[in-house]
């Protein structure tokens, strides 16, 4: 299974370094104006003709860097794009190299009129790296780009990074980089091969307020693409996404707004783990909304065997990867702050229709490895010549700003059943305990020991048993405990609190939870 997210996984771990690259542009002869409409041409005509591998053969000194020699490279912030202007934004650019070998072409859009920018090895410190740039193609391109904006100072901070495949990554206010997106997902977690698209060709809107706009120029052997990003920065920065596809072949499996994380161990799995560190993870569930008004929540894992869990739903109201545990104590990792990673929101701006939100946890060994990925899997046939459109916003937040009424799953326990009288453990049982939080309830105590709150729990196949739900002080909410004995190799798990005394309504997401023999 690592073999099909190898590529994945690597550019996930290559998003930690500072990297660098800057600009020379040249101003192409006068066109009509430039819009999102001339990109969306491109994609379908460039669907029409057969696909090239734009990979570069790089030079030696270039091909065979190391993470390390590579991240080495460092851009001079004084030839950043639009450094000189009063503008919100820079713009700084990503070399070539090790695993980044495919060129990227990136202009400027200014007043509808488009201007290349073109690459230069004088713009880049290449550190401690013993190579010659002078011997460098002047035409070799960059890798990527990345937006420089005062988020949480009157200096420019990284805000959105383009690098690799089709990934890219964002922050809202106090945050630090944590999981990535894509453009477009093919294939992930089957026995087929998996295709990782590229953005091969960028358009950055010169910006006049907070707001900017870029276009993308998607490619892959089965399909082409154009897309639009609406990038507005601030406690929540909000992207809004546009995409225009042109497959050149039918597709089996197409992932819309596809999400890539790290879960390395949590609560609910560190016992696979011998280290100091409570938690290691960028997320620690999937959140679902779906077009019944059900809120799910899934703590996510990392056990031996690939997960893959599907949310089959009508016209889905949202999904995302959230990270809840805000608590630095939980990670006692100062250098990766874990605690400040950011959630990710997908919010459809249209009807989806029929499909799948479909989740894929595979086994990992090192926090460095991108292992969990969520997407959506529409149910219409992804045919070679049609047109298919797809918008959605994504919110990188702390938390999804969906149903606050209902209280949330914050923690997710388990361990060997029984009630562990005179040494009573059963291995042949689970015991589960889940803390909820954020009740929108008076008097919450009294009324969980009245038993006018209480848990709604179902499974496909076993026994459920020692049901008990307590109020906690500690966490001003309510924690549950039950035993688990199952009957089946795989079983789905699903828990709701509910208000008996207003018509047993629903007061709490949906815990809902994968369980393996």
């Amino acid at each position: 299974m690592k073999k099909w997210l190898k590529g994945l996984a690597c550019v996930a771990a290559c998003f930690l370094f500072c990297g660098a690259l800057i600009y020379s542009h040249q101003a192409k002869s006068e066109t009509a104006e430039f819009s999102f409409a001339d990109v969306v041409v491109k994609a379908k005509q460039l669907s029409l003709t057969p696909y090239i591998n734009n990979k570069t053969d790089l030079p030696p000194a270039l091909a065979q860097m190391r993470y390390e020699q590579y991240s080495d490279i460092r851009f001079l912030p004084e030839k950043s794009l639009w450094h000189d202007k009063d503008l919100s934004y820079e713009a700084q650019f990503y070399h070539l190299g090790g695993l980044f070998n495919h060129p990227v072409q990136i202009h400027e859009v200014k007043k509808g009129k488009v201007i290349d920018i073109n690459y230069d090895f004088h713009n880049f410190d290449f550190g401690k790296n013993n190579i010659t740039p002078e011997s460098f193609d002047k035409h070799l391109g960059y890798a990527g780009f990345r937006l420089q904006y005062p988020l949480n100072t009157d200096f420019y901070d990284e805000l959105i990074s383009f690098l690799g495949a089709s990934y890219f990554r964002s922050m809202a206010k106090g945050q630090r980089y944590g999981l990535s997106a894509r453009g477009l997902g093919i294939n992930t977690a089957e026995r087929m091969p998996e295709e990782f698209p590229i953005f091969k060709e960028f358009w950055l809107n010169r910006p006049d307020d907070d707001t900017i706009k870029i276009y993308a120029l998607l490619d892959s052997p089965s399909i082409a693409g154009a897309y639009q990003f609406i990038i507005t920065p601030g406690e929540e920065t909000i992207i809004d996404v546009e995409a225009v596809l042109y497959p050149r072949l039918n597709i089996a499996k197409l992932e819309i707004a596809p999400l890539t994380s790290m879960f390395l161990y949590g609560e609910n799995t560190k016992i696979r783990f011998d280290d100091y560190r409570p938690e290691v993870h960028d997320s620690d569930g999937l959140l679902v909304l779906n077009g019944n008004g059900e809120k799910i929540w899934r703590p996510l894992d990392n056990s031996e065997h690939l997960r893959l869990s599907s949310f089959v739903d009508n016209n889905p109201k949202g999904f995302g990867l959230m990270q809840r545990d805000r608590n630095p104590r939980h990670y006692l990792d100062p250098e990766a702050t874990y605690d400040l990673r950011p959630s990710l929101w997908i919010e459809p701006l249209e009807n989806w229709g029929r499909g799948k939100v479909q989740l894929a946890e595979l086994p990992s060994i090192d926090e460095t490895n991108d292992n969990v990925v969520a997407y959506w899997v529409p149910d219409m046939p992804i045919e070679a010549k049609k047109e298919y459109r797809f918008k959605y916003r994504m919110h990188w937040v702390n938390e999804a700003p969906v149903m606050p009424e209902l209280a949330k799953v914050f923690a997710t326990y388990n361990g060997r059943g029984g009630d562990g009288l005179a040494g009573e453990y059963l291995r042949n049982k689970r015991k589960y305990v889940i803390d909820f939080v954020d009740f929108d309830i008076e008097n919450l105590k009294q009324e969980i020991e009245n038993g006018n709150i209480w848990a709604d729990i179902s499974n496909q196949a076993g026994t459920i048993s020692n049901i008990k739900l307590m109020y906690t002080p500690s966490i001003n909410g309510a924690t549950l405990y039950f035993d688990f004995e199952p009957n089946k190799e795989i079983i789905e798990l699903r828990v709701l609190l509910r208000d008996k005394a207003h018509d047993n309504r629903p007061i709490s997401e949906i815990w809902s939870y994968q369980w393996w023999k």
